[in-house]
């Protein structure tokens, strides 16, 4: 059977595909192409890396169509349907010939070669060689951004351009524009046995019925429209005879029945279906409105954000037998979860179900490192343990951690189908690898989870197992791959000679920290546990102390600039007859991202930087800040000076120490830190913390709950919950200092760019046009922006027809100072309004 398909995943060996009606696929690594395949066996046979073949990643992404072929399907033993697919051009086009092709045709093809003028195209057609010339391929290789050029094995939608030789020689397209454009015709001479999926034609509408429609088309082809591809804005408003735009969705070979969707993304070829945000994948939704009932086969709801979702007949009750279809009437409001999103037919797919909705995991972004999780055995193999965490999230415990000590027959203490208690030692989502662990030391543990270097403080107590023990000392694992080394010396209260003979793999030990690189990634540990050192340790780990601190937390100096480095700046302090060398990280120049990287794209090696604080003495290094607002925190007394002054309730002003996926650590000014979770970092939902936060970003936090044991504080960075009360004066304070920066960083610009600083937003300039690009978009020049990028969409274009050399009045929207870029616009209703002036007082 043949499908248009939607890429839904891209891993290393196959291709998750996205299929009509909530169904799904995969593509093997060896059902891409025969050219493909021939170079992963030459590789394989060679045991060394070709540099013709490419991973898949490197080739494909997300949201592309493609067509497929059914292969195969295979029923696993918890009762799924694995359909196995295929987009090798020789099987998607096999019912083609030389003879049939026609210029106009759209069908699959896949680079066979690179050659010096263009590339060989496989399209899957015996006696026919297919030729892409550079020019028709340039436009598609800088849209789809993977690389300078096509590679072997890439899958194309390809446009017939001119068919020469009786079919023997084709010239193909794959330009964005002109496969966009392409309609299938009766000119094409297009028959049932070859019909492909993705070809847009001109239908007529035959019957409209309440689960859809029927259409003919191509003057003698039938198909059926079903009620998950009507248009939803139209779906109501159709009638018989009515002319509209389809797209084919599949051709079965046998009942030569053709599916066909109306929805307007398929209906332009190259175009691709809208995409779930992030945010929206597992969410619980309140309430979700029943808009139809099909009885065999589910029911479809409006969703809050008025979206439609799709719910299976089995996802509409916990069994068959307390179903009830009274209940599905439309305007019935439901509870539900998201649990899938179906590219191809562009809705959220839905459970009803009470389990699902409570269910604490639903997707591998779910579970974090070290949670303890109930699991299910699925299998006993040499590598370890298989083991089922939740529907669709799988876990493997390897043979080390599934016991305390090793076990040489682990069958006779797991069976299979046992509940099972595990710890999360790692999760990567993206690749669906779960490591678990099922160690009692490790899951009964009550000290902190070493997931990351950073937080690796000395004097942190944890437990660690050994992967290694050796003459020089113990190789101590943590979660998330984090190791480190215990020295011989640290390995006991007593000389140990030889640890190999102490030690063995997989022990779990409780480890000290001594010392920690977190950028070197360089972990030193120890297994004596007393925090008193001992006299060469004093000189070893804290040289620091020896020194005698000169400058206090708070203290404001001003500095000179001695050197810009790519992560800050080295300066010296004045006026101190030492002439104390210290550094300010880029994020430490301002409150404003954005603008910490402006100012140190400004400064120059001699300038002056006035009040600057003292904020720590870290490593070699004294570390200073020009961050306003912890400025201000410290002398207004807004801080803590030790774990023991902080209290639930408390606002404290400081910065993002690290982004991590289960939360923000955030650092305050006199060295405490603490952990907002993810649940706890927004009023929106999270789906990746790394687009909520960035490292050295100044916020302030609210202590929600502190462990003295463990000397561990849990904060929230919800703006809901963390405003004083007069959050209007907050925010015009805010906005008074990024003013302030703004007027320094231009002041700065004059010395180096003066253009740029008489160029504001809202200034009318005279331009000439340089270029009008394929993409609608315009560059401009002129003598108000020598050396400078101008740009405008094209929607900032308006209605104007513009041409190189042309002289043109247009509007300043944006200027960004770091890249030299300027976005204008020549919309006649932005450059008819009046500038409007603001002014700010104090």
């Amino acid at each position: 059977m043949l499908l248009l398909g939607c890429i839904k995943e891209v891993s290393d060996y196959e291709l998750a595909i996205s299929l009509p009606n909530g169904l799904s696929g995969f593509v093997p690594v060896t059902q891409i192409s025969d050219a493909y395949s021939k170079l992963l066996t030459k590789q394989v046979a060679q045991g060394e890396l070709l540099e013709e073949l490419h991973s898949l990643p490197d080739m494909y992404s997300p949201g592309t169509l493609v067509r497929c072929i059914v292969t195969s399907t295979e029923k696993s033993a918890d009762g799924r349907r694995s359909v196995k697919l295929s987009i090798d051009p020789k099987k998607v086009n096999k019912g083609l010939s030389s003879t049939a092709l026609a210029a106009g045709m759209l069908l699959s093809g896949s680079v066979l070669s690179v050659e010096d003028h263009g590339y060989l195209i496989d399209i899957g057609v015996t006696g026919t060689h297919a030729f892409l010339p550079h020019q028709k391929a340039k436009n598609y290789i800088k849209a789809v951004k993977k690389g300078p050029g096509l590679k072997i094995g890439q899958n194309l939608n390809c446009l017939i351009v001119e068919v020469k030789n009786e079919g023997r020689v084709v010239c193909l397209s794959v330009d964005r524009s002109e496969v966009a454009a392409s309609i299938a015709t009766e000119r094409q001479n297009w028959a049932l046995s070859n019909l492909l999926p993705g070809l847009v034609v001109k239908a007529r509408v035959q019957k409209v019925v309440p689960l859809g429609m029927k259409l003919t088309f191509l003057s003698y082809f039938t198909g059926i429209v079903d009620f998950m591809h009507m248009d939803p804005e139209k779906s109501m408003s159709y009638s018989p005879d009515q002319v509209v735009k389809a797209c084919v969705l599949s051709v079965h070979p046998t009942s030569r029945a053709v599916r066909l969707t109306l929805r307007p993304p398929f209906l332009h070829p190259g175009g691709a279906p809208r995409q779930l945000p992030g945010q929206r994948m597992g969410a619980v939704l309140e309430e979700a409105t029943v808009k139809a009932f099909y009885k065999q086969f589910g029911a479809i709801f409006e969703l809050d954000d008025g979206t439609l979702a799709f719910a299976r007949l089995k996802h509409l009750s916990k069994t068959r037998k307390s179903f009830k279809p009274g209940a599905f009437k439309e305007g019935c409001k439901h509870k539900c979860r998201i649990i899938d999103y179906s590219l191809m037919d562009e809705m959220c797919v839905i459970s009803l179900k009470h389990q699902i909705i409570e269910a604490q995991f639903l997707q591998y972004q779910d579970i974090h490192t070290g949670d303890v999780v109930q699991g299910k055995v699925l299998s006993l193999k040499p590598i370890g343990m298989q083991v089922k965490v939740a529907d669709g999230i799988r876990g493997l415990v390897p043979s080390l951690h599934l016991s305390d000590v090793i076990l040489k027959q682990p069958e006779k203490k797991y069976n299979i189908g046992d509940e099972v208690k595990c710890r999360v030692l790692e999760c990567n989502p993206g690749g669906k690898k779960l490591i678990l662990t099922l160690k009692k030391s490790l899951v009964q543990s009550k000290l902190p989870v070493l997931s990351n270097y950073e937080d690796a403080k000395p004097g942190l107590i944890t437990h660690g197992f050994v992967v290694c023990a050796r003459e020089f000392g113990c190789i101590v694992k943590f979660y998330n791959d984090v190791k480190g080394l215990v020295p011989k010396n640290e390995l006991g209260s007593e000389p140990i000679s030889c640890p190999d003979k102490v030690f063995y793999e997989g022990q779990v030990l409780k480890v000290m920290v001594l010392k920690c690189e977190p950028q070197q990634e360089r972990l030193l540990l120890s297994f004596r546990l007393s925090s008193k050192p001992g006299p060469e340790d004093k000189g070893k780990y804290t040289p620091k102390e020896k020194q005698e601190v000169k400058y206090q937390i708070g203290e404001i100096v001003d500095v000179k600039i001695l050197k810009k480095k790519d992560n800050g700046l080295e300066v010296s302090i004045l006026e101190d007859e030492d002439n104390v060398v210290a550094w300010i990280p880029t994020l430490h120049l301002s409150d404003f991202v954005a603008t910490s990287r402006l100012l140190w794209h400004c400064l120059q090696e001699g300038d002056v930087l006035p009040r600057v604080m003292y904020l720590s003495d870290r490593g070699e290094h004294t570390i200073l800040s020009r961050k306003s607002a912890v400025i201000s925190a410290v002398q207004e007394e807004q801080v803590v000076r030790s774990f023991s002054e902080i209290q639930p309730g408390m606002l404290l002003t400081g910065y993002v120490r690290n982004v991590m996926p289960f939360g923000v650590f955030v650092e305050f000014p006199f060295g405490v830190t603490g952990l907002a979770p993810k649940v706890s970092m927004s009023d929106k939902f999270v789906t990746d913390t790394k687009d909520h936060f960035v490292v050295g970003q100044t916020v302030i936090a609210k202590v929600m709950s502190i462990d003295e044991e463990k000397q561990r504080v849990l904060l929230n960075l919800k703006v809901s919950e963390c405003s004083s009360g007069d959050s209007a004066a907050e925010s015009f304070a805010l906005l008074n200092q990024y003013f302030k920066e703004l007027k320094e960083i231009r002041d700065l610009l004059r010395r180096g760019e003066p253009s740029i600083c008489e160029l504001v937003p809202g200034k009318r300039v005279h331009l000439v046009v340089q270029d009008v690009r394929e993409d609608g978009s315009a560059l401009f020049s002129g003598s108000s922006v020598t050396g400078l990028t101008v740009t405008a969409t094209h929607y900032h274009l308006g209605d104007k027809n513009i041409a190189p050399g042309e002289k043109r009045k247009a509007l300043v929207l944006h200027v960004d100072a770091l890249a030299s870029e300027v976005y204008v616009s020549l919309r006649e209703e932005l450059l008819k309004q009046r500038p409007k002036r603001v002014s700010m007082r104090s």
